[in-house]
């Protein structure tokens, strides 16, 4: 009879100490989840943006990782400083305002190669002979494994004359680094090392 007792207590001792361990593999599954769901919920919270507007109403705003536009940006970056460089009218002032405002976006190489051609007398060239010169830019490849980005344009440029027009075939290489946001430089980059390697006639259409 004691013996049958005994065994018993050892199977309910058995069984408690089951139904202890299970209980305890519930609760720290429990907690686990309600750990994890915070930090994703206080996660989601930081991706919020509440604005005030007009100091009445709360308005919700997303946010976006900055990171994610910044291969769109820095395309628009290449492309809208060789739109202010290539883009020349017969006039001095017109051609004097798209330099600076291309030589915000891009180092001392963009102006070495500016001066340069003016000491060759290239811009003397577009005034006097009442030539327009504009571009389309075709693609700009970047490489954003490495930094500073190297980065390649691929454009056509027209040079438009009473009598013709030429059509030419521009190449540039160059590399962009990060730089601080501002009015003249939105994109937050700057071109370092500007260089044409290709610049050569494709056609000559009379008009």
């Amino acid at each position: 009879m004691e013996f049958k007792t005994l065994r018993n207590i050892e199977n309910s001792f058995r069984q408690i100490r089951l139904y202890a361990i299970v209980f305890a593999v519930l609760c720290i599954s429990v907690v686990g989840y309600a750990v994890w769901r915070s930090y994703r919920f206080a996660e989601e919270q930081r991706q919020k943006i509440y604005v005030l507007d007009n100091g009445k109403s709360l308005m919700l705003a997303l946010s976006q990782d900055a990171s994610i536009n910044r291969p769109v940006e820095a395309r628009e970056h290449v492309r809208r400083f060789h739109e202010l460089f290539f883009t020349l009218a017969p006039d001095k002032n017109a051609i004097e305002s798209n330099m600076s405002r291309a030589f915000n976006l891009a180092d001392k190489s963009a102006f070495d190669y500016y001066k340069d051609l003016s000491e060759k007398g290239y811009y003397n060239r577009i005034i006097s002979g009442n030539v327009q010169q504009r571009i389309e830019v075709d693609s700009v490849v970047c490489n954003f494994d490495t930094y500073p980005y190297a980065v390649r344009t691929y454009a056509k440029q027209f040079i438009i004359r009473s009598s013709n027009v030429t059509r030419r075939n521009l190449i540039t290489t160059g590399y962009l680094v990060n730089s601080v946001r501002s009015d003249n430089n939105p994109q937050g980059f700057n071109i370092e090392k500007f260089a044409v390697v290709e610049n050569r006639d494709i056609e000559v259409i009379n008009r």
